[in-house]
């Protein structure tokens, strides 16, 4: 079984990368101001949130599963 920490991780870093594609769509309408950009990006929050949640769930699910001892 030397493949599961190797899966953990990329659990941890597919939630990493969720939880920075998140906080880019819901910070990014802040610095796109007076651009053509920023309708598209604000009316994207919804899709920022779920990338959020998203994030965190993988984060806990891989960090659940680091605590978790082997059989």
């Amino acid at each position: 079984m030397a493949r599961r920490p190797q899966r953990q991780l990329r659990t941890i870093e597919r939630g990493i990368l969720c939880l920075l594609i998140g906080a880019a769509v819901l910070l990014g309408p802040r610095f796109l101001q007076g651009t053509r950009w920023f309708e598209m990006v604000a009316g994207a929050y919804l899709v920022g949130w779920f990338a959020l949640a998203l994030g965190i769930a993988l984060v806990g699910v891989g960090l659940f599963q680091r605590g978790k001892p082997d059989r």
